[in-house]
């Protein structure tokens, strides 16, 4: 089985966080649907160690709200077992107007005054198309 190296990082040293979504789309996605697939954003965020409690309350009520959203299919937040203040965010979209959405949304806007007011050491984004997905 082939990897996506984008993804090998989070399967190597980590652990889930946060439940998961209880209603998980019962599509699969082949590559004969590729104008249908959905887009997956993975987020490597370093945590300032004195924010953590903070942190963990922010993304916390962010990954239960945006499970509820229209188009998000799946929201997970993982913690690494080798850095204790560093996390993953796995999020999946139907499409990039639920990703706009998300980004209007509260608990979204949460996350961003928390990075802007210092509470990251970093935090990276990446933007992908999902491909044999189930």
């Amino acid at each position: 089985m082939k990897i996506a190296p984008l993804l090998l990082p989070l399967l190597t040293s980590v652990n889930a966080f946060a439940p998961q979504k209880t209603t998980l789309p019962s599509r699969a996605f082949s590559s004969s649907s590729l104008s249908a697939m959905p887009i997956c954003i993975v987020v490597e965020a370093e945590i300032k160690e004195d924010r953590m409690d903070e942190f963990l309350d922010i993304i916390e009520k962010n990954a239960v709200a945006s499970r509820q959203e229209p188009g998000c299919i799946r929201f997970d937040v993982l913690h690494s077992e080798d850095t204790p203040n560093k996390f993953f965010f796995y999020e999946v979209y139907e499409n990039a107007d639920a990703i706009s959405h998300h980004k209007t949304q509260p608990h979204y806007l949460a996350w961003g005054e928390f990075k802007e007011s210092g509470g990251t050491v970093s935090s990276v984004t990446k933007k992908a198309s999902g491909k044999f997905m189930t």
